[in-house]
């Protein structure tokens, strides 16, 4: 199924101007490290372990409304609510 999404022209800009300000990063050596880490003593689905060994890798905070994420005692979150 494919959404359309409809947006105005300043909703557009402002999305367009938040991913202008995205880094993609790859996934080295301590990611994958910190990843497998997080697998064996987290009960967390693999693509969560990849974000929050991310986060670490970088140091810096995990903003979500993923309650799954508590489970990461080592991450600083920043959890709010929908």
């Amino acid at each position: 199924m494919v959404t359309v999404l409809k947006y105005g022209s300043k909703k557009e800009t402002i999305i367009n101007d938040l991913l202008n300000q995205c880094v993609i990063i790859d996934i080295n050596d301590d990611i994958k490290s910190r990843t497998i880490q997080l697998r064996k003593k987290r009960n967390l689905k693999l693509p969560d372990c990849i974000i929050i060994a991310s986060a670490l890798y970088l140091n810096l905070p995990l903003i979500t409304s993923d309650e799954d994420f508590k489970k990461a005692e080592e991450i600083n979150l920043i959890l709010y609510e929908r």
